[in-house]
């Protein structure tokens, strides 16, 4: 039985901010970790097999991060115009958007899976892979563009039912696919005797069945966005808004494929010991930063509504809960990597170098992660409101904008120990840019009164 979008739309525009944005954000950060457990899980089990294997799974991660990008775009693209129009109780219109979305995931992944496969080598070469890990790196990405499709349909599917406050659904699908690949990683790895294909093996597999439980829930008329052929959007112009509201996104996680790569091969110098402690770092770093993702996920919906309703207090409201929420959690987590960060890494891959790099490194990062809610909050805001330029510029801050000359300055200053510095430098810069961004936000586009039904 569909759900009543009348119903869900009252529920965002009156029931008090503290709960409701618990309510959404908690399943949307379940989501957030099963997409890090996909990660963390192969960079774990990958470690033991040896530290050229486990940098692979680093090397690699950047392209999955392209194709995640890809799929994370159109999703936050059909999102941002998605959740308005429901507040507007423009059903039909978001059915549009949303089939459409679904549509271009499909053909997005296929082309990004194609032409991968066909440039394996020189691809992986590229974005870092040297000497004994091009072989890991190969067998590893091989699986993964395979199972593009799967991957940017599941990133749309999620964003849809997430945008009009179902994220329930969508955690379910995405907690059947990690615990999936939990258990079939040492599995294929080791009882199998696949090694790192057998990792890659596991993510495709489980990647596959969350879009599939995904895809039941819309065909079954479980959602409020509809999913048919006959809402494939006919006018270029819908194809256009999506990507138009995509683009942040887009270069938001577009800039952490391409910063990644760039990382890699900055530290590819220093020995594969080096990729390997930075890869393992990044993964750690990159869980904290999957909580501040689903606690604004968890927002931008209510945000979304609120707006679109024109109830303009509510929506700087719900902004400063989740900022606050999350900074006194990001303090609390910055205080447990630190004390603990050698146990850590050592849990990870037990070498004495690997330790030592990765270590220092998340020193740093724990500086920046209780900054971390108040600058993606900002940008997710402008996203999630239909303001995509200003979007556009503050996702391209953190991982572009000055992460790209930091990644070649401090390394030629400091060496090993600059690159180490680089991720918490950009996320430094990127938090003083969001703050005027937010100020010049709030005077032009939220001070009007609240408008009554």
């Amino acid at each position: 039985m569909r759900v009543n979008s009348e119903q869900q739309r009252n529920q965002m525009l009156t029931e008090p901010i503290g709960p409701l944005l618990f309510k959404k954000a908690a399943p949307t950060v379940l989501i957030q970790l099963i997409t890090v457990i996909y990660n963390t899980a192969d960079t774990y089990f990958v470690a033991k097999i040896d530290t050229a294997a486990s940098a692979a799974v680093g090397v690699v991660f950047s392209l999955m991060a392209i194709i995640q990008a890809t799929g994370g775009s159109i999703g936050m693209g059909a999102t941002s115009l998605i959740s308005p129009m429901l507040g507007q109780k423009r059903v039909d219109d978001a059915s549009t958007v949303g089939t459409s979305a679904a549509l271009m995931s499909v053909i997005a992944g296929a082309l990004i899976g194609a032409l991968g496969l066909v440039f394996l080598r020189p691809l992986v070469t590229l974005i870092g892979a040297r000497d004994e890990v091009v072989p890991y790196a190969v067998d590893y990405a091989r699986f993964i563009l395979i199972a593009a499709p799967f991957m940017t349909s599941a990133f749309v599917l999620n964003n849809i039912l997430r945008s009009e406050g179902q994220a329930t659904y969508s955690m379910l699908a995405m907690i059947t696919g990690g615990v999936l690949n939990l258990f079939i990683d040492p599995l294929l790895i080791f009882t199998c005797g696949m090694g790192i294909a057998g990792a890659a093996l596991a993510t495709m597999l489980s990647q596959m069945t969350s879009f599939i439980i995904m895809a039941i829930i819309f065909f079954r008329d479980r959602s409020i966005v509809r999913l048919r052929p006959k809402y494939i959007g006919k006018k270029p112009s819908v194809y256009l808004h999506i990507v138009r509201m995509g683009v942040p996104t887009l270069f938001r996680q577009g800039m952490a494929s391409l910063s990644s790569a760039l990382l890699n091969i900055q530290a590819a110098p220093f020995g594969a010991a080096a990729v390997a402690a930075i890869s393992i770092a990044n993964k750690l770093y990159m869980f904290v930063r999957h909580i501040v993702i689903g606690v604004g996920q968890g927002f931008q919906p209510i945000a979304g509504y609120c707006f679109g309703a024109k109830r303009y207090s509510r929506v700087k409201k719900v902004f400063w809960y989740a900022t606050v929420s999350m900074t006194v959690i990001g303090l609390a987590i910055a205080a447990a990597v630190f004390f603990f960060r050698e146990p850590i890494m050592r849990w990870f891959r037990d070498d004495p170098e690997v330790v030592r790099v990765g270590s220092l490194m998340l020193r740093f990062l724990c500086v920046t992660i209780p900054l971390m809610g108040f600058s993606t909050y900002v940008n997710q805001l402008y996203q999630s409101l239909g303001f995509a330029v200003g979007a556009t510029i503050l996702a391209s801050c953190r991982q572009g904008i000055f992460f790209v000359p930091l990644v070649f300055l401090l390394p030629a200053l400091f060496g090993i120990t600059g690159i180490e510095a680089v991720q918490a430098g950009a996320d430094l810069l990127t938090f003083l840019v969001s703050i005027p961004f937010l100020i010049f936000f709030f005077k032009k586009h939220l001070s009007a009164p609240d408008e009554a039904e």
